[in-house]
């Protein structure tokens, strides 16, 4: 991005506070300071997804313009998160300050900080990943099965069909009162020596 693009850009800021209770008048004399036209605003943990206020200002911002935050935390909810939202600012040719923290994406030293977390936000996924693996692993040997479980034992399954159909309930009747699909229903009739049974489960 050239000196002459930067300059034009228009000066965005973005702020927030967890709960509704706190107020965002310190952050926003910060950004004000640093001569901040326009800004986003969100009153939500950091932890949600669907802030409202950030997905405006990213919407909001062009090439050339500078998004400025108190603290790089208002960004997101973890560094992972974060990273991520800088990096969209970043291939958009976006600048990215943060006044309390000193990083200024369009400076060699602010490039340096974030490659640095960016390193930390890499480290800290593969440790995800290998603490993750090592208990599937562990939780594998000690006989736990992943995967979806069945909602009801196959052969209380079978039994209350059975009872069901006898009492003039219908396959659809029984498979609601099981909490399993029609289809759920069959396939584990017919996985059993009941499968003669299907055709009288499946009539209306």
């Amino acid at each position: 991005m050239s000196e002459t693009v930067a300059a034009t850009g228009t000066r965005v800021g973005y702020v927030r506070v967890s709960t509704v209770t706190q107020t965002l008048e310190q952050q926003e004399a910060a950004l004000a300071a640093v001569g901040v036209t326009k800004t986003f605003q969100d009153k939500m943990s950091g932890a949600r997804d669907d802030r409202p206020g950030l997905a405006a200002m990213l919407e909001y911002v062009r090439e050339g313009d500078t998004v400025v935050v108190w603290k790089l935390d208002r960004l997101g909810r973890n560094t992972l998160h974060i990273l991520e939202v800088v990096r969209v600012l970043t291939e958009r040719g976006i600048t990215l300050v943060s006044t309390s923290d000193g990083i200024d994406s369009s400076t060699a030293a602010g490039r340096m900080v974030i490659g640095v977390l960016a390193s930390m936000a890499e480290f800290e996924r593969e440790l995800v990943k290998e603490r993750t693996a090592l208990k599937r692993e562990a939780a594998r040997k000690n006989g736990t099965r992943f995967g979806r479980p069945r909602k009801v034992d196959d052969a209380q399954a079978i039994a209350t069909a059975r009872r069901m159909k006898a009492d003039g309930h219908t396959g659809k009747d029984i498979a609601k009162y099981l909490g399993v699909s029609r289809a759920t229903l069959y396939r584990l009739l017919a996985e059993g020596p009941e499968a003669q049974f299907i055709a009288s489960v499946g009539t209306p």
